[in-house]
């Protein structure tokens, strides 16, 4: 087998992994076939190519979706917790495999190694929150005004759940998606980003041994790969019921769009603009780090990323000094190397798009506290690595109001009372995730009222980025209105059913009809 040396380990960890240096983009498990063009996958910790992918062709997806719906009828037969036993096989080689997986995603993607091996944490504890699942995914018995009847509701699979993934978390949303979806009797068809395809047959390796061991079909789980055009043939396609995507707004609202012009479901987890109220009571200890890894975790490259600081006139130059200062100690460099804090930005479009940014907020009036740029040298050959920035600006900046997927914050202050930060975080078109740091209980409850933040994540005294799988995960307003990972989002996943039987002799009608024969 060869794989491409690098160093800290990843030729080991594509070995691992059975990562060829040129793989097929499609999968019905271990059926691999792609007769596609190639798409190439460079790291942007080194600029050196890690492997080639084939992509999907038209008639490459035919098998898939075919193989797929064979495999359903099938699947969805097996009870609920057995299926959760197969995924708690998975979530035991995840653990075997954790490091060598953890590596890939940060040198494919260029996040941190923790945060690799975290993103792999995320997928362990989704398989073990779906095992628990399996063996509740109850309905529930309605009274029925006619006497001698029972009303019942049950959840039935849904068919084929078409998975449409961000580079910057390769692997865990499709694990959020596909553990939910696997116990709940569905099929699942993952287009991952073609910037980042190996995680995806990575991945597809692992999952595609565990169906072999048990016996079960292949078509549980496929993979196809390439640009958006290979995902417009899940979105177009009525065979799958449900499409989950996650990426940027304009994505969402296409993808979106098409679906529910064929009466599909959509499961949309989309852009955030997401931002930190800092009161006077807030404790420097607690805001100054959730502040810090919010706005340059994977380089700001998550969906939950710090965007925007709103802090309190009273407090505004005692907080702005603290974050300031502890910019100057954050390291810059390959990621794989633990003593790193920041890794690159994915490719050079990033890097563009991150200039542009802040030439936009210069442009508008905006004060740059700390200064921007691309790092030069060698261990920054690939051209991605850029500066964490800070620029004090105003929320109705247009830029501020978009969302750029890069280490920019946006430090503004507020005046009076917590709901005048409340209506200034509240005033952009995004709703992920919110946090307020405050020792004061009053200010926190009107954070978490009705009348509050209006983001579908909302904490207080942590950072905006960091959610549990135990609690549903996604946002408001354009950020797409999908809910992922734990709570309820399970039934996303599945139809609902409303049962009625007639145990008498007798055919009573509802709202006392009478239709005498």
């Amino acid at each position: 087998m060869k794989a491409v040396a690098t160093d800290f380990g990843i030729k080991d960890a594509l070995i691992q992994l059975g990562v060829k240096e040129i793989n097929n983009g499609t999968s019905t498990g271990s059926n691999n076939f792609s007769n596609g063009e190639m798409i190439e996958s460079y790291s942007p910790v080194d600029g050196k190519l890690i492997g080639k992918v084939k992509t999907t062709t038209k008639e490459d997806y035919e098998k898939v979706i075919t193989t797929a719906q064979v495999a359903f009828k099938e699947w969805r037969k097996v009870p609920a917790p057995q299926r959760g036993e197969m995924v708690r096989q998975f979530g035991n080689k995840l653990r075997e495999l954790k490091e060598p997986l953890g590596q890939l995603v940060s040198y494919e993607m260029g996040k941190s190694l923790q945060e690799g091996y975290g993103e792999v944490q995320e997928m362990i504890d989704i398989c073990d929150f779906a095992v628990g699942l399996s063996r509740q995914l109850n309905g529930q018995t309605i009274p029925s005004e006619r006497p001698g009847h029972v009303m019942r509701e049950q959840w039935h699979s849904l068919g084929v759940v078409g998975i449409i993934s961000a580079f910057n978390f390769p692997v865990a949303v499709w694990a959020w998606n596909t553990a939910l979806a696997w116990i709940c009797g569905d099929v699942c068809v993952w287009k991952a980003s073609e910037k980042a395809p190996l995680c995806s047959i990575a991945c597809q390796n692992i999952i595609a041994d565990i169906l072999k061991e048990n016996n079960y079909p292949e078509g549980i789980s496929c993979i196809i790969n390439g640009d958006y055009k290979v995902g417009e043939m899940m979105t177009t396609d009525k065979r799958v019921p449900l499409i989950s995507a996650t990426g940027s707004t304009r994505m969402g609202k296409i993808v979106g769009t098409t679906v529910a012009e064929r009466f599909g479901k959509s499961l949309l987890e989309l852009g955030g603009n997401n931002a930190i109220i800092i009161t006077p009571t807030a404790d420097l200890k607690v805001v100054v780090p959730g502040a810090v890894f919010g706005a340059v975790g994977t380089a700001g490259q998550r969906c939950t990323s710090t965007r925007r600081l709103i802090i309190h006139e009273s407090v505004y130059n005692k907080v702005r000094d603290a974050i300031v200062g502890a910019y100057g100690q954050i390291v810059i460099g390959n990621p794989l190397d633990e003593t790193k804090h920041m890794g690159p930005l994915i490719d050079k479009d990033a890097v563009n798009m991150y200039l542009n940014a802040i030439e936009k907020a210069k442009a508008e009036g905006g004060n740059v506290l700390v200064e921007g740029g691309v790092l030069e040298g060698d261990e920054f050959k690939s051209g991605c690595y850029v500066k964490p920035a800070i620029i004090e600006a105003e929320n109705h900046y247009e830029i501020v109001q978009h969302e750029t997927f890069a280490p920019i914050l946006y430090l503004m202050k507020y005046s009076g009372d917590v709901e005048n930060a409340i209506d200034i975080q509240n005033g952009v078109v995004q709703g992920l995730s919110s946090a307020i740091m405050t020792n004061d209980m009053k200010e926190a409850e009107k954070f978490l009222c009705y009348a509050g933040s209006d983001c579908g994540i909302a904490n207080v005294n942590i950072g905006t980025s960091g959610a549990e799988i135990g609690g549903a995960f996604g946002g408001e307003k354009e950020t797409g209105g999908g809910r992922e990972s734990g709570s309820d989002a399970w039934k996303v996943y599945m139809r609902r059913q409303t049962n009625t039987v007639n145990y008498s002799d007798e055919l009573p009608l509802a709202q006392g009809i009478k239709f005498d024969l």
